[in-house]
């Protein structure tokens, strides 16, 4: 999920650490893919994990999630703000994630061992997020105000689920514990301590972290693999951007991080989008297409 920063949508903030690897697809600008050798990964390439993910237990983290997404939909059925299996937006949502889903392994093979979970939150709110465990969730605003087609819900989807993949969220939390010196926090997640609060308090922050850049241009491009993967148009992604800066005039919605700007985003995109072309073009099409959500007023 992300957040907002002014001096970084203005390009004034710098990465917090030296970035990682990114293939920025020049080789594919250049004409030079072909010279690659026949054992080279089809797709983008985005470096090893942070070192980070190493402080905190994956299990931990992923039973936290597990708990703090079940009582937010816990509150939100309360509040009638909560999507049922029949509503045709939900869906949709989960046929696109059945489509994206297997081609996560490849990334986290802890993916094949999580349940899954797709869920729609009758909120006008531009957001959309998933914690680690494979703990999906849309809001209707961004469905309905953004007009989104498959192709787009598929690349927000995309760049969720590689958030999760790439472990952002238990690199941010391992972070803040080394650099923070959270003893007890870091004793709770290692067993050593009062798990149970330890375990309360990191769950509320997986619904509130905001990723790095250098995060938010990996969930970019892994984003865009998994969608052609699952065959949704990758370039659909440069769309999606550009509906999203065009209704919010500029200025970046609640869900996007401004890490980096948007124009570095769009061309950041663009640029590895010859990568996976390959990929879509040899992908499976979805059997199916859904309609545009309709206003909010009809999402009950």
């Amino acid at each position: 999920m992300f957040g907002a920063c002014a001096d970084c949508a203005a390009g004034r903030c710098a990465p917090a650490r030296p970035a990682r690897r990114l293939f920025t697809g020049l080789l594919a600008a250049s004409g030079a893919t072909a010279l690659l050798p026949a054992w080279a990964r089809e797709g983008v390439d985005v470096g090893p994990k942070s070192k980070f993910t190493g402080f905190v237990s994956a299990e931990q983290l992923e039973k936290a999630g597990g708990q703090q997404y079940a009582q937010m939909l816990q509150q939100a059925a309360q509040q009638r703000g909560l999507a049922p299996m029949q509503h045709p937006q939900l869906q949709r949502l989960r046929y696109i994630a059945q489509r994206i889903i297997p081609y996560s392994y490849e990334w986290n093979d802890r993916a094949r061992q999580w349940k899954w979970e797709v869920n729609l939150l009758g909120d006008a709110q531009l957001n959309a997020f998933c914690i680690p465990g494979g703990k999906i969730a849309f809001y209707y605003g961004i469905l309905d105000k953004l007009k989104l087609e498959d192709d787009e819900v598929a690349a927000i989807m995309g760049h969720e689920v590689a958030h999760a993949l790439r472990e952002h969220a238990r690199e941010r939390v391992g972070k803040n514990t080394v650099t923070n010196g959270v003893i007890e926090l870091g004793s709770a997640l290692l067993g050593l301590g009062n798990l149970g609060r330890g375990l309360a308090g990191l769950g509320g922050q997986l619904l509130t972290l905001r990723f790095s850049r250098e995060d938010e241009t990996e969930a970019d491009l892994v984003g865009i693999e998994l969608a052609a993967r699952a065959g949704y148009d990758p370039a659909a992604a440069v769309r999606l951007w550009e509906k999203m800066m065009a209704a919010n005039k500029g200025a970046p919605p609640q869900w996007l991080s401004t890490h980096p700007a948007s124009g570095t985003r769009i061309r950041d995109i663009q640029a590895n989008l010859p990568l996976v072309s390959g990929l879509y073009a040899r992908a499976a099409k979805p059997d199916q297409r859904f309609p545009i959500a309709p206003p909010m007023k009809s999402a009950s």
